[in-house]
């Protein structure tokens, strides 16, 4: 029987339900549920499966172990006791690469990565009889968590963070997260095949991400992580098996129906580049369009959102009128949205207003349409004029703001992930 590790997979706060369900349908045991992260059981196998396939998740760490530290006395001592040579040959190259605090005594993040650190290299040093690590072998990034003064320590089987799936080379500002995207996504009734619209789709990822689901595209299937160099642990022949695994799950005979608009033409450039790079180009169709002009004669389709609330969006264009119907010529649209990529200009509060009063009026056309947004907007219910059925809330980076749900008449009764309590 191989190895078993508990690996954990932090997330965005408030989302640590999604992330809970895509491990279990992984086939994985979760051991707890916190703020921000999902622990669970696996092996080798998982640690490739969980990169190359989780949707949600900001990485996978390889839990190292947790131990009490109010002093720096005890950080040191504790962080010696951990059995590191499990993990690390004496060639590694390792350090803290990220240390966080929360409600305990020892909170400097560059005075906890030093203390570890040295009490990482006496505690190989011990185990290997070496006076200086060369340090030219594998990486092994540790990650360090403090709460109520206990440290868990983790390393980073993943690398760059998993939202970054290796599409998106072409952005605009204040894109959303493509886990973010993925995880909103699952709190929609949304199903491949259905109707989806952001009119304000930006880089289009929330486009993307659907059609990466509707393709059965795993989201890691073309990106490397830092655990494939730890061949000691992990065999090559693994991730291997990960891979072909992914490739063997792609649907190539998928029909879609997912519409991304924006009234920034550089947005839209952005957002069809992106899905060309993803391989999803011919299941997604980017418009030039604004909100006042969101129509369509199908039903039951989803808006799922991330419009602007005054901290994005645009140098590109004067005034909420403009930005809502489109009223500057072609050539000079498009100067202005390649100038919005270097400035962000706040919207006043009667722009923001006009747009979202748009929006609901718009939604309210559609028969049996259901309205998915994120925001920070706080008059956001008000200015759309709805009443949200539930509303979450989520931190996009250190900006708090709520996820509202307006689902339709013909909205899907699917069980929809619930609320965690982290502990």
């Amino acid at each position: 029987m191989s190895e078993r590790f508990e690996l954990i997979a932090p997330c965005h706060f408030g989302l640590e339900s999604v992330l809970k369900r895509e491990i279990y349908d992984l086939g994985y045991e979760i051991t707890s549920v916190e703020d921000g992260r999902v622990s669970f059981i696996g092996d080798a196998e998982a640690v490739a499966r969980a990169n190359i396939g989780l949707r949600t998740a900001e990485r996978v760490l390889l839990n190292a172990g947790s131990f009490a530290a109010r002093t720096w006395d005890e950080l040191y001592e504790g962080t010696r006791a951990l059995p590191l040579e499990r993990y690390l040959p004496a060639d590694a190259k390792f350090w803290v690469t990220k240390a966080s605090s929360v409600k305990s005594r020892l909170f400097s993040p560059s005075d906890i990565q030093s203390v570890m650190k040295k009490a990482m290299v006496d505690r190989l040093s011990g185990i290997y009889h070496v006076n200086r690590f060369p340090e030219t072998g594998a990486s092994f990034p540790f990650r360090v968590f403090l709460k109520k003064d206990i440290v868990t320590v983790g390393i980073d089987t993943t690398g760059e963070s998993l939202h970054k799936r290796g599409y998106r080379k072409a952005s605009v500002r204040a894109p959303i997260a493509e886990n973010l995207a993925a995880a909103l996504l699952k709190l929609t009734p949304w199903k491949p095949g259905q109707t989806l619209v952001d009119p304000f789709c930006g880089s289009g990822t929330f486009l993307i991400e659907a059609a990466l689901m509707s393709a059965g595209i795993a989201p890691g299937m073309h990106r490397g992580f830092t655990a494939a160099d730890w061949t000691q642990l992990i065999a090559p022949g693994v991730w291997n098996d990960a891979y072909e695994e992914a490739r063997e799950s792609v649907r190539t005979d998928v029909a879609a129906d997912l519409q991304g608009y924006d009234i920034d033409a550089a947005a839209i450039d952005a957002a069809r580049e992106n899905a060309r790079l993803a391989g999803v180009a011919d299941l997604v169709h980017f418009q030039v369009r604004p909100v006042a002009e969101l129509s369509s004669r199908r039903r039951n389709g989803i808006i799922l959102t991330n419009p602007p609330y005054g901290q994005r969006l645009t140098g590109s264009l004067e005034g909420g009128s403009k930005l809502l119907v489109g009223t500057h010529p072609k050539k000079e649209r498009l100067e202005r949205a390649r100038e919005a990529d270097d400035a962000q200009t706040a919207l006043s509060a009667q722009q923001l207003q006009l747009i979202y009063r748009t929006l609901g009026e718009r939604f309210r056309a559609l028969d049996s349409w259901s309205l998915y947004l994120i925001t920070a907007y706080e008059n956001a219910e008000h200015d759309l004029g709805l009443k949200a059925a539930k509303n979450r809330k989520i931190y996009n980076g250190m900006i708090r703001t709520y996820f509202y749900m307006f689902p339709g008449a013909g909205a899907s009764r699917r069980k929809l992930p619930k609320e965690e309590d982290g502990s």
